[in-house]
């Protein structure tokens, strides 16, 4: 009988053996594999392009008079007290005549046509066809300037016709009441100051611009250009809150202008619009370079940011129980925080120590390992209870596969682009140098046994 007994538990435990490798067996043929990726040390150079609003000291000025208008100055050109910016001719023939003198370059002297000369050698040499957009932004910028030394030929050789009208009243020549940057453009932001805007004004993404130099005639009182006093211009930039925060204690960055690369440093401010955070770059220079824009894009140069870097695809997010920290307490011997479930039925207390996931100031997260939606939970010394399920967070992370089953860790973001993402090192819950994680984050569950 002893031999028997012996016999049947031999038997007995060679059957299980067989059946687990079976059942291993079958799960490795029927699962998908896992792919898995190694943590590494890494770094990633952020871009940091942002939508920019540039604000000036702009004041329009507007028509004296009624009838026929012709410009002098070329757009952005700096303009004293005594420059006649613009002039009107009641009757039209004396400003048809300047219109007529000034397309023709027969009255261009000898040193207008060495400095032409002299710009276009300097263009010739340093033309990049990789920025052809920079043969029409010249061909415009030569041909506003011949305009205005043709324009004010006009009024040389006009002198005694021009002083006739003037004594009959019916030629006005107008000049600005005080030093400026002259600008043929008016948009609705000239009196939009960085205290004032809106978020609207911000986002307009139905903006224009009126060019005053399309119409030949004028009335009175309708503007006509308008006047830019200060070499101070700003740039307002909306960041976001992370950004921000990692600019507070700085006062100086370096930005790059998209649009042609031009690279400075300026000095800023943060400041808060309903809600959102911007930033406010003082610009001293470089006005006349920007003076066709009221938007662009800045790219803030803020260097790269250093961790564990993980590619996007194993990220994802996992939605928790959140259950308040002072209905944990210790477990016996145990360090293990642990919780107090009530049987709705008979009143019995179960006690179970779930895994906490992450932690704020008030609640620990934890899954349903131990825990299920409408549980009953007793706060320590005490007749309060909590139903599991009143609130509930998600987490953003990765699934841990070091062990050979998939374990949720937090991760917390520094930085990220395309196609990989710099998290934090060492931070609590989370993941470590070398540590293996699920390539695909969204393809795996809690606990799942690992194929590879």
């Amino acid at each position: 009988m002893h031999h028997g007994l012996n016999l049947n538990i031999g038997i007995v435990i060679f059957v299980i053996i067989i059946i687990y490798v079976i059942f291993n067996l079958i799960s490795y043929l029927t699962s998908s594999p896992v792919a898995e990726y190694e943590v590494g040390q890494g770094t990633i150079a952020t871009n940091h392009v942002y939508h920019g609003l540039i604000l000036r000291d702009e004041t329009v000025v507007y028509a004296g008079q009624s009838g026929y208008i012709n410009y002098y100055l070329k757009n952005g050109a700096k303009a004293s007290v005594n420059d006649v910016v613009y002039s009107i001719d009641t009757s039209g023939e004396l400003s048809r005549q300047i219109s007529d003198a000034a397309s023709t370059g027969d009255t261009l002297d000898p040193e207008t046509l060495k400095e032409v000369s002299s710009e276009l050698d300097v263009f010739r040499n340093s033309y990049d066809s990789n920025t052809f957009s920079s043969v029409y932004t010249f061909k415009n910028d030569l041909s506003a300037q011949l305009t205005q030394v043709l324009s004010q030929n006009a009024l040389t050789s006009l002198a005694d016709t021009i002083s006739t009208a003037e004594a009959n009243n019916t030629f006005y020549t107008y000049k600005p009441t005080a030093p400026g940057i002259v600008y043929y453009g008016i948009d609705g932001y000239e009196d939009v100051t960085t205290d004032s805007f809106t978020l609207d004004q911000y986002n307009n993404t139905n903006y224009e611009e009126t060019d005053l130099t399309d119409n030949s005639t004028i009335n009175q009182l309708d503007p006509v250009y308008k006047l830019i006093t200060s070499e101070n211009w700003n740039i307002l930039i909306n960041v976001p809150d992370n950004v921000a925060k990692s600019l507070n204690d700085k006062s100086v960055i370096k930005i790059r202008f998209c649009d042609d690369d031009y690279t400075t440093t300026v000095s800023f401010s943060l400041l808060k619009k309903d809600d959102a955070f911007f930033l406010k770059l003082n610009m001293k220079n470089s006005l006349i370079r920007y003076i066709n824009e009221r938007f662009t894009n800045i790219e803030l140069v803020l260097g790269t940011d250093t961790g564990l870097k993980i590619p996007n695809s194993a990220i994802t997010k996992k939605e928790f129980f959140t259950i308040p920290k002072d209905y944990f307490t210790a477990s016996g011997d145990s360090d293990d925080s642990s919780l107090m479930i009530k049987d709705k039925s008979s009143g019995s207390v179960t006690i179970v120590s779930p895994t906490i996931f992450s932690q704020n100031d008030d609640f620990y997260f934890v899954d349903d390992e131990y825990l299920k939606d409408g549980d009953i939970i007793v706060k320590p010394d005490s007749s309060s209870t909590y139903r599991v399920g009143t609130d509930k967070d998600k987490l953003t992370g990765v699934y841990n596969i070091n062990k050979g089953y998939a374990v949720f860790k937090q991760i917390k973001v520094l930085a990220s682009n395309d196609d990989y993402t710099i998290v934090e090192a060492k931070t609590p819950y989370g993941i470590s140098l070398y540590d293996h994680i699920a390539l695909d984050g969204k393809s795996v569950k809690e606990n799942q046994t690992i194929t590879k």
